[in-house]
């Protein structure tokens, strides 16, 4: 089964309901990541979600699962938010708007229970994922974790430290709203540029060739790390031809503060 075969006119997006959708949403996971079991959320963690305020919703094509998004709440310096942990499609319907569809999904439920921000983190490596974070979406990065989970076991990861940005999605700002609504992008002057090349996904598979995607994790974290200590955040990201891609950054003119602290 396939977006081919089938369409995307048939997927329903809603919110996942009781025990049996929920542990679609597990199997779906390991599915994608390939994770071990240790690695896994687990089925308590979904219902604990939505018991305290976070948020499961599903994809589905008929009654079969085929993509997610899970979130949880979270607070900082008194303001509360929603941390989207993950997000999986299966493989066969990737590379046609799914994604979107469920990130817009979650940020209409966000608003609706009053919600202003929405995080997540995700590989500063995955040119893809980040395009669609800061080009599609409007979401803005501005902090960086070294490592953040420690070792993984998916080997999408390719053995290299879980190095993530910090995605904030803030759901009501101009910058969003422009964007999604009046397809309007963002407009903002380019101080520095980051680049990650195409290979970079053959290197990681590569036993033989991933010393020299770590080269790049590691030349990029030292860039982020300086550039968001000046002050300069990650507003876009270009591609060329070659599928090479480019963080770009700029000085963001809607600072909201309680998402600057430290809290890694």
């Amino acid at each position: 089964m396939s977006v081919a075969e089938h369409g995307t006119e048939q997927i329903t997006i809603r919110k996942c309901i009781g025990i049996d959708e929920l542990n679609a949403c597990v199997a779906l996971q390991k599915e994608v990541w390939n994770f071990s079991d240790l690695d896994l959320i687990p089925l308590r963690m979904f219902v604990v979600s939505q018991k305290i305020g976070g948020q499961t919703i599903g994809a589905f094509y008929g009654d079969d699962l085929i993509g997610f998004t899970f979130s949880i709440p979270g607070s900082r310096a008194g303001h509360t938010y929603l941390h989207s942990h993950m997000l999986a499609v299966r493989d066969s319907f990737r590379n046609h708007g799914l994604g979107r569809k469920l990130k817009l999904a979650q940020r209409e439920d966000a608003i609706q229970q009053g919600f202003e921000l929405l995080e997540w983190t995700f590989d500063p490596l995955e040119i893809k994922n980040a395009h669609l974070n800061l080009s599609r979406l409007g979401a803005i990065a501005r902090r960086y974790s070294v490592n953040h989970y420690g070792h993984s076991s998916s080997p999408l990861q390719g053995g290299l430290p879980t190095d993530r940005l910090v995605a904030e999605w803030w759901l009501k700002s101009k910058r969003v709203v422009n964007l999604l609504d009046r397809k309007q992008p963002p407009q903002f002057k380019v101080e520095k540029k980051i680049d990650v090349p195409a290979q970079i996904y053959a290197w990681k598979a590569s036993p033989e060739e991933r010393p020299k995607a770590a080269e790049v994790q590691k030349r990029n974290r030292e860039q982020f790390l300086s550039a968001f200590s000046k002050g300069l955040s990650a507003l876009g990201y270009e591609r060329d031809e070659q599928d090479n891609g480019a963080f770009l950054l700029g000085r963001w003119d809607e600072d909201r503060s309680y998402a600057s602290k430290d809290d890694e």
